[in-house]
């Protein structure tokens, strides 16, 4: 059955409905704006529908992964619509990532194809994508078999003058030009995709050195659209800077999607940018006052929630070193665990664990029964405690460093710092750091007889990490220094306290 292009936009559940109701509620009002040009709602639609035909018509159907790699413009919203409303998933991809970085999410996430603009200020993305897979140096032929990226066969770039090894993004979005991949086929396809298939994948830094994908239905990506819209007050008049990027959930799901909902304008920014945190936006981003209504309440969220699920107030709870949680999105249910899984009492600390209408199905290629209890409860790996209905967040159980809202896994960083000549051994730690929350710091033991520069080290990583995950405190220290627990593991308190000591200066600053 058609969708009706004449519904309440915040009475879909699927991003097709989701597009045709916006077009058809706001029509040629803008929606987002850069440097002067303007997109609007309809604008958005008919350029995803021939985008989303076009892929059709290149092979790209239900449940296939496209990887975009876009920044904060205009492109980003008409590829994530058209890519998602044909029922396939977009993959948003970092723009900050390098070639290591980009190699792993894209076999990582069995991509079968690309859609990418060719740079972005400093970010040469056509020779990092060469560098990650150098077969395509020496490709010919937009055809691509890659044994490192088993299920890639296409990328299409913007712009006049791709690759040998690209399409341009102007054929893909004419491919179907002409052909029985029309307006009528869009629509069937349209109808057949539900709230529970998959519409998106976020990728970001999990306990371990691999990359971590996080799938989103499209019921809970317009059900949490649904949510923050009301809860932060949107209208029409709403005119939000697109601060935050769009391949996280703080550009995607805080500011994008809900403005839209509202017929909103996003302003766009190439450069988008990852601010520091207030006090309690923690697991998640947050905002302080982007849009108009918006009362500035810190919030509670993660990937795996889409963004918030659970809101305070500044000052209402003195004392506290962090901003306890009063409210909590419908249909979400909070507890508070001990080490053997029991509730645990009111005022004791715990793990918090949750399950709700946007939390994640799960991590891809992961099993759910390590990510979830028996009553499908989500382990957030955030320690907390309950006071009466009040949730107070208390920290990371895990290694996990939260710097600028962004997530860094030390197994990740310590990877790439031993891969440098010289270096034995590397451990990395969370320094304590009031404007960002969080620094990157790391202790590291080098050869006998060998003497390296943290200067020449940070740059060796700025070209293989993105900027945030880069160290901005390193010490060196000899095997002996490492401070171990009685059971001989590295005890992070103090590691962090030494590398604040004898921290060299390593111009780690951000790009």
């Amino acid at each position: 059955m058609p969708l009706d292009a004449t519904a309440d936009p915040a009475s879909t559940d699927t991003v097709p409905a989701f597009v045709r109701a916006i077009a058809a509620r706001y029509g040629d009002r803008p929606a987002l704006e850069l440097d002067g040009d303007v997109l609007t709602y309809r604008g958005l639609d008919e350029a995803s529908a021939a985008l989303g035909r076009g892929l059709l018509a290149s092979g790209v159907g239900r449940g296939a992964r496209v990887g975009l790699l876009l920044a904060n413009t205009p492109a980003f919203a008409v590829a994530w619509a058209a890519v998602t409303r044909i029922g396939a998933l977009a993959v948003a991809m970092s723009t900050f990532y390098k070639a290591a970085e980009l190699r792993r999410v894209i076999r990582h996430a069995d991509l079968q194809g690309i859609i990418a603009q060719p740079s972005m200020l400093s970010q040469d993305f056509v020779a990092h994508l060469e560098q990650a897979f150098p077969d395509l140096a020496t490709a010919s032929s937009t055809d691509l078999v890659l044994p490192a990226a088993p299920y890639l066969r296409w990328i299409a770039v913007s712009g006049d003058d791709p690759p040998p090894w690209a399409l341009p993004q102007a054929w893909l979005e004419s491919g179907a030009k002409g052909t029985a991949f029309d307006d009528a086929l869009l629509a069937e396809v349209e109808s057949e995709v539900h709230p529970t298939d998959l519409a998106t994948m976020i990728y970001t830094s999990g306990q371990s050195a691999d990359p971590k994908g996080v799938p989103h239905t499209h019921g809970s990506v317009i059900s949490k659209t649904h949510y923050l819209r009301d809860m932060m007050g949107i209208t029409a008049d709403a005119r939000p800077e697109a601060m935050m990027p769009f391949f996280w959930v703080g550009g995607l799901a805080v500011t994008l999607l809900p403005t839209l909902e509202a017929g909103g304008t996003i302003i766009c920014r190439e450069r988008s940018m990852v601010s520091s945190p207030p006090l309690g936006a923690v697991g998640g981003p947050v905002a302080t006052e982007p849009l108009p209504g918006w009362k500035g309440f810190p919030g509670l969220g993660m990937s795996e929630t889409f963004a918030m699920f659970s809101w305070g107030y500044a000052g209402s709870a003195p004392g506290h070193s962090y901003i306890p949680m009063d409210f909590f999105e419908p249909g979400y249910d909070v507890k508070v665990v001990g080490r053997d899984g029991s509730p645990a009492p009111d005022g004791q600390r715990g793990e918090i664990l949750l399950r709700g209408p946007t939390v994640t199905p799960g991590h891809y290629k992961i099993d759910r029964a390590k990510l979830f209890d028996a009553d499908g409860y989500y382990r957030t790996g955030d320690e907390g405690e309950f006071e009466g209905t009040r949730l107070h967040f208390l920290g990371r159980l895990g290694d996990m460093i939260k710097t600028s809202m962004a997530n860094v896994a030390p197994p990740e960083v310590e990877r790439e710092l031993v891969a440098i000549d010289g270096i034995v051994t590397a451990h990395v730690v969370a320094l304590p750091d009031q404007q960002r929350g969080q620094l990157v710091g790391a202790a590291i033991v080098v050869e006998e007889g060998r003497s390296l520069d943290a200067r020449d080290i940070t740059a060796e990583l700025r070209s293989r990490l993105s900027s945030y995950k880069v160290p901005r405190r390193i010490a060196f220290v000899t095997r002996d220094e490492i401070p171990l627990t009685p059971s001989n593991k590295v005890d992070k308190r103090r590691l962090a306290a030494l590398i604040k000591e004898r921290a060299v200066p390593s111009e780690a600053r951000p790009e």
